[in-house]
């Protein structure tokens, strides 16, 4: 079992910015791919960006430019780095990992951004 926790959402103005972080824990050996998604109120949950275990990334297209996923394997950590916010990017953010084929998720962490 992973146990996934999310950290660093907030409230946030219009061209702000926020630092997520995602700490891995529990039986933690061969993680691969791990990401992050969000869900808006009233949507559905949509992917953000992910990173491989090597550091090779993808983004979707709201994300690029503006939000950077990166991870340190030996804090077991993953972060996305988000830069110029806007009020559309505001939801609930999940971080996710991919072990042997076994999806796991964290509880959420709320991102708002607001004037």
């Amino acid at each position: 079992q992973v146990q996934l926790v999310e950290s660093g959402g907030d409230l946030v103005q219009p061209g702000g910015f926020l630092r997520l972080s995602c700490v891995a824990s529990g039986t933690i050996f061969d993680i691969g791919v791990m990401g992050w998604f969000r869900q808006a109120p009233g949507k559905q949950r949509e992917l953000v960006a992910i990173i491989g275990s090597s550091g090779n990334t993808n983004y979707d297209d709201s994300a690029k430019g503006r939000f950077t996923i990166s991870r340190d394997n030996a804090k077991n950590t993953v972060y996305l780095q988000m830069n110029s916010l806007e009020p559309e990017d505001t939801a609930v953010y999940y971080c996710c990992a991919n072990q042997r084929g076994v999806i796991y998720w964290g509880q959420g962490t709320q991102v708002t951004v607001s004037s």
